[in-house]
């Protein structure tokens, strides 16, 4: 940002509630104007795959279907956009070019915040920066579209309502992560942008030994073949919904990893890791509590209890070999507490590792 484009940066409102898009109403209540450009910047976090996924029943008994993520505290994604006003809309960069989800939730994003400072949408600029692998089922791509929302957003002095950001994201690649919420579980209708439900406050404490499957090949998600839940698949999800709430609730990770590792068994009908009944033997073995796979990728992770009986680092180190010895690499140990406390969700925002512009996947970058 150079110093004039910091001197006509737009001014910020201080309350996002007087921003909700959902009443039509949230004008800026220091309305960008000028004809200078004007730079906006915003960050998004990534996630470690699914504890549960599947086709439930909202509020109105309606099937739908959603998911519950894992946070993950480190890797994400930072957006810059310039504004420049007096220029079509349609006059819109992205650097990297490749990104369109990115491309599309700008655009969108410029149309709504335009409308919301009474301004006529304008093109502009947005480069993209982050560290999120490619193809793991990560949310890389949710990732840059929720930072491009954020930093167009930002460029026009505002700062959108997590609803509001959620349908620009789904508008823009159809299905979205739960990542621009803060780090409570939910339940998240992926594919309409809303919450089903709120399971609870926090995860429970967990140690996950991160790995991925198949070799940390990118997964095509939109070639995995497609099978319609049946009555008795939408009984068995809502079940896990119902255990998941307990788990959390009295933070019994026993019980949490029982749900994820039926998630992921069942995820297995469509992904068909091969390595997926090594890792639940190896899980086993290690005295952990469960495993969880990105539904959508080859992420996976073996879920410890932090507060069972025993040496928890005799565990993660003899889980971590045995991991590696078959074949399945291993890459990041962390915990949920580093989620939920870490710099990824201070104010909804955290910033990404700014050093490369985003790779494919490889596994040192985890």
């Amino acid at each position: 940002m150079t110093p004039a484009t910091h001197r006509a940066r737009a001014p910020r409102t201080t309350h996002p509630a007087a921003l909700n898009t959902e009443t039509g109403s949230g004008a800026a209540t220091a309305p960008v104007t000028g004809t200078a450009p004007a730079t906006g910047t915003g960050h998004a976090p990534c996630h470690h795959g699914e504890l549960l996924q599947g086709v439930f029943r909202d509020a109105d008994g309606r099937r739908c279907a959603g998911l519950v993520t894992l946070p993950l505290a480190g890797p994400g994604s930072r957006a810059d956009f310039v504004r420049r006003p007096g220029t079509p809309p349609e006059a819109l960069t992205v650097v990297p070019g490749d990104r369109g989800k990115a491309a599309r939730a700008a655009r969108l994003a410029v149309t709504e915040c335009a409308r919301q400072v009474g301004l006529p949408p304008s093109g502009g600029q947005l480069r993209l920066i982050g560290d999120v692998p490619v193809g793991l089922g990560m949310g890389s791509s949710t990732s840059d579209v929720i930072a491009t929302v954020r930093a167009v957003a930002d460029a026009y002095g505002l700062r959108l309502a997590p609803e509001a950001v959620a349908r620009i994201a789904v508008r823009a690649e159809r299905a979205s992560d739960p990542l621009m919420l803060d780090a409570r579980p939910v339940l998240f209708a992926q594919r309409e942008g809303r919450t089903l439900e709120v399971l609870g406050p926090a995860l429970p404490p967990l140690v996950v030994v991160g790995c991925v499957l198949g070799g940390g090949v990118p997964v095509d998600t939109l070639a995995l073949p497609v099978r319609e839940a049946t009555d008795a698949d939408v009984r068995e999800y809502e079940r896990l919904r119902t255990l998941l709430r307990r788990a959390i609730a009295s933070g019994d990770v026993r019980l949490l990893g029982h749900v994820a590792t039926a998630s992921a068994r069942r995820g297995q009908q469509a992904l068909n890791h091969p390595e997926f009944e090594t890792l639940t033997a190896i899980a086993r073995r290690s005295g952990a509590a469960g495993v969880q796979i990105a539904h959508s990728g080859a992420v996976a992770g073996v879920l410890f209890d932090p507060a069972a009986p025993g040496d928890l680092r005799r565990r993660v180190r003899a889980c971590r070999h045995a991991l590696n010895t078959h074949g399945i690499p291993t890459t990041r140990t962390f915990t949920t507490k580093e989620s939920l406390d870490g710099p990824a969700h201070r104010r909804g925002d955290r910033p990404a590792r700014p050093d490369t512009s985003r790779r494919p996947s490889r596994l040192p970058a985890l």
